[in-house]
């Protein structure tokens, strides 16, 4: 196992940054809430569309490391970290002095699709992150600053390359929230009510072994799903036209902290490839070290055809690309485009950002860092049965509560409750830690702390964890 010697100096630097010590600050801590102004103002003005202020009542106004500050002088650990964006934590001081050197030095900012120093740095550091086998016959498109336009980008370049229209995507998938994203969305409650949606969307079963869709878990379960997804593009009588692309999530965020195996995954990249469709991983959350490895369809050895980037390549700043096979790269001059891919400061903190997961093989730490979690997690699910499911790898782990009282399914797991999960996200918050629910009913509880985390505050995140179970199970 790596050495944790090479990331200890990063969060030590982050300590001596702050003038007060944020993790004695969080310990033991029980905070209340009371609305700020503009917290009020916010729930007067702002879209009923958002989503984690409702759950994470807080005026933010400093941050460094793994922590935030809010307008109250409370400190909290972030183990949200802008969803997975937040690679090396918040104000990484290499990231800060690199976009600090662009404006000094009156850099272009904003320049389209144009040559700079910037973006080929950026892209010299993100082709040596990437496996050599993927990285010497790839291509590189900058898309719009959000990761569900570079999804829009695959969609495009694997229709075009193809001539084909329709899709195949997962039940559970999430890709964002543009329309054709949504259309190869699992989660039917953002377009329920949307007409004239980009169609075309074939959905096949996930690998979500404590769900089997089949009812029988395990490797038996992974086989039928497997035959089913290689029957549906073998079978003439299917009904299933050849599909433009298969897209899917490595290891499923939003759906709830779903992994697939390594074996599911070579099995998928040989069926795809033996059908001659395209297979676009979408890492947008679990690449860039969180799970391990630089990028989490390395855990199987596979190439896919076609990569979608965001969050964590950008180093706190807007940046989405798609990384793709030159064999694909038929489309025409214009044929997708984005008036701010030309993002100068994303690029200089997403290239150093990129170097810094290199050299430092944060992508090991966080292996390390993710089995400490997951054993304070598991050691914690022998006293509360209500914690029916922990999984995820790396830095990207999700607990799935249940309800006891429930009957329990074909594979004797008890129903989801949101309501659990629910409470313990308020319990955990009070206590001074941010952590995100999700998948169905919203009952998984995930963790997606900073790379950068300590052994230290990884014990620490279990501790206040396991007194926001206790005491949500308590108050029942």
């Amino acid at each position: 196992m790596h050495s944790q010697h090479n990331v200890t100096p990063i969060a030590a630097r982050h300590s001596e940054a702050l003038s007060s010590s944020p993790d004695a600050a969080v310990a033991n801590a029980d905070y209340r809430f009371a609305p700020t102004p503009r917290l009020e103002r916010q729930a007067a003005v702002e879209s009923n569309a958002r989503s984690y202020p409702r759950r994470i009542p807080l005026e933010l106004k400093r941050a460094q490391g793994i922590h935030v500050q809010d307008s109250e002088g409370r400190w909290f650990i972030d183990c949200l970290a802008g969803a997975g964006t937040l690679a090396l934590g918040h104000n990484h001081p290499e990231v800060i002095q690199a976009m600090r050197a662009t404006l000094d030095g009156q850099r272009p900012l904003h320049t389209l699709d144009l040559m700079t120093e910037a973006k080929d740095d950026f892209i010299n550091e993100l082709f040596a992150l990437l496996p050599a086998e993927f990285a010497k016959d790839a291509r590189i498109q900058f898309c719009g600053p959000a990761g569900t336009d570079a999804v829009e980008a695959a969609l495009k370049l694997v229709r075009t390359a193809t001539g084909r229209s329709n899709l195949m995507a997962y039940h559970g998938a999430y890709h964002g929230m543009t329309q054709g994203a949504l259309a190869l969305m699992g989660n039917l409650g953002p377009k329920t009510y949307l007409d004239g949606m980009a169609g075309g969307a074939q959905f096949l079963p996930f690998p979500y072994d404590y769900r089997c869709p089949f009812g029988v878990g395990g490797e038996a379960g992974e086989r039928i799903g497997l035959h089913y997804i290689e029957n549906q593009l073998t079978d003439p009588e299917s009904g299933v036209l050849p599909p433009a692309g298969m897209i899917l999530e490595t290891l499923q965020g939003e759906g709830g902290v779903v992994p697939t195996s390594a074996n599911w995954l070579r099995e998928i990249r040989r069926i795809t490839r033996d059908a001659g469709v395209p297979l676009i991983l979408d890492e947008i959350q679990c690449g860039v070290g969180r799970t391990g490895k630089p990028f989490a369809f390395e855990h199987a050895g596979i190439v896919p055809d076609v990569l979608v980037l965001s969050k964590a390549i950008g180093g706190s700043q807007p940046m989405a690309v798609v990384v793709y096979n030159k064999s694909l790269d038929v489309w025409k001059p214009g044929s997708h485009a984005g008036t701010f891919r030309g993002n100068q400061l994303a690029m200089v903190a997403g290239s150093t950002t990129l170097r810094i997961v290199r050299e430092q093989q944060l992508d090991l730490h966080a292996a390390a860092m993710g089995e400490r979690l997951i054993g304070h997690l598991r050691s914690l699910q022998k006293d509360f049965p209500q914690m029916g499911d922990v999984r995820g790898m790396g830095l990207m782990l999700g607990v799935e509560m249940v309800d006891l009282d429930g009957l329990p399914d074909a594979l004797g797991h008890f129903p989801h409750s949101g309501a659990m999960a629910s409470t313990i996200q308020r319990e955990c918050l009070q206590r001074g830690l941010i952590i995100e629910v999700g998948g169905r009913h919203s009952s998984v509880i995930r963790f997606l702390p900073p790379l950068i985390v300590t052994a230290a505050q990884i014990d620490q995140i279990g501790d206040i964890f396991a007194a926001a179970v206790s005491a949500a199970v308590k108050h029942r």
